[in-house]
């Protein structure tokens, strides 16, 4: 019997579990696909602090980002750029194998080709019906930590619930011509509610992707069209990957010797549906919940809640902001989006807040205040008939409130 059952090895679960390992405790992760990174649908854009938590060797990092051209549906864009770099573009299989390969050192094991179906609760010990290879296999352990992405059915059948608010997405690598900076597209005809992008990634390669709330695999289809009548793409019948992610964290994320944690906590940015880092963040107080908890040999739901409050000092009014700022982006018309663009750039909003110590890759929350606090945005908005703050106004003084005392 493991102490611990890490169910999922990607970025989140082997972390966890190599983490776990240097601790001491006998750990195993189980992981559906037949080896580290086989699929995955992350652009795996991430900040400084993101690799430095991570702890990454160089070769796995395929190109830095200094800036970035947004466009307006018309096909104007605004132009951000700061001399430092500002993000790195990772191999996410690269990363995948080398977070498995460094937990493996640490002690850890790893099941790979092994689907977790269920997990049944006992009174000092949880079992883990899995199949491994369409054979039945059955594990004990003290507890489990469910990090296997956002479409798991395993918080529903524990009793934690489900998120029902999500995004759908996909992505693609392509061969590009002369992309050397990240492009982000909007648009309701090519990402409604969402946006598209291309990330190149050096020696003439890209990503290219979007996020919307269905069809992904048509608007996927026209965004590839639309970059090829462009120029800005070359070729045909590229390997596009779909994938879901979550717009809401899970209302409950631990149970009695159970926690939950990154993309199937709903750990993720929605306004750029980036969840790495937000789920290391997490992924660090979880293993020093279970580390303690272990070691008082108290698995109980009361002890685990300390799991959450932790995370939620730290995400919980972050996540609640940026879902706004995403609630009221997708309410937007193309025409509105912009007359947006038009009044950022004529007053230079967006380079007022390039020079703000607020604006940060990963935390998003303090410049939306700042830039929806902006007077001649909201003039504008009133012109255009748009309720500039579509939450109750109680809400956004709670928001703003807690803002200015951090």
């Amino acid at each position: 019997m493991y102490d611990i059952v890490v169910i999922g090895a990607g970025v989140v679960g082997s972390y966890i579990a190599g983490e776990i390992a240097r601790l001491g405790h006998s750990v195993c992760a189980l992981e559906k696909h037949a080896r580290p990174g086989s699929k995955t649908f992350c652009t795996g854009i991430v900040s400084s602090e993101c690799t430095t938590l991570l702890d990454i060797d160089r070769s796995i990092v395929q190109a830095e980002a200094h800036s970035a051209k947004i466009f307006a549906p018309s096909g104007h864009y605004i132009k951000v750029a700061r001399d430092n770099t500002q993000a790195y573009i990772l191999d996410r299989p690269a990363l995948d194998n080398y977070l498995t390969a460094k937990a493996q050192a640490l002690g850890a094991e790893f099941h790979f080709s092994t689907t977790a179906s269920e997990i049944l609760k006992e009174p000092k010990r949880l079992i883990i019906q899995a199949r491994r290879h369409a054979e039945p296999l059955q594990i004990q352990a003290r507890s489990v930590v469910i990090a296997s992405g956002f479409s798991t059915t395993l918080t529903g059948s524990t009793g934690l619930g489900q998120i029902h608010d999500f995004a759908r997405g996909a992505q693609m690598e392509v061969a590009c011509n002369n992309i050397t900076e990240v492009e982000v597209y909007t648009g309701r005809d090519l990402a409604p509610g969402f946006f598209a992008w291309l990330v190149p990634i050096g020696n003439g390669r890209a990503k290219a992707g979007l996020l919307c709330k269905e069809n992904a695999r048509l608007y996927a289809g026209k965004f590839l069209h639309r970059l090829a009548e462009q120029g800005k793409i070359q070729g045909a019948g590229y390997q596009v990957s779909y994938g879901m992610i979550p717009l809401k964290p899970l209302p409950r994320t631990y149970g009695e010797r159970i926690l939950v944690v990154g993309d199937a906590a709903g750990q993720v940015k929605p306004t750029t549906g980036g969840g790495i880092y937000f789920g290391l963040l997490c992924a660090r107080i979880a293993v020093d919940t279970l580390h303690k908890a272990l070691e008082n040999n108290d698995l109980s739901a009361k002890r685990l809640s300390g799991y959450q409050k932790g995370w939620h000092r730290i995400l919980r009014q972050e996540l609640a902001i940026d879902y706004w700022a995403h609630s009221f982006y997708g309410r937007l018309n193309d025409r509105q989006i912009e007359r947006i663009f038009k009044i950022i750039e004529h007053h230079g909003i967006h380079e007022s807040m390039l020079t703000s110590p607020d604006i940060t890759f990963d935390w998003h929350s303090k410049v939306i205040l700042d830039v929806i606090k902006h007077r001649s945005l909201q003039r504008a908005m009133e012109k255009l008939g748009i309720e500039l703050v579509p939450v109750k106004k109680n809400q956004l003084t709670s928001l703003l409130s807690r803002q200015k005392s951090t």
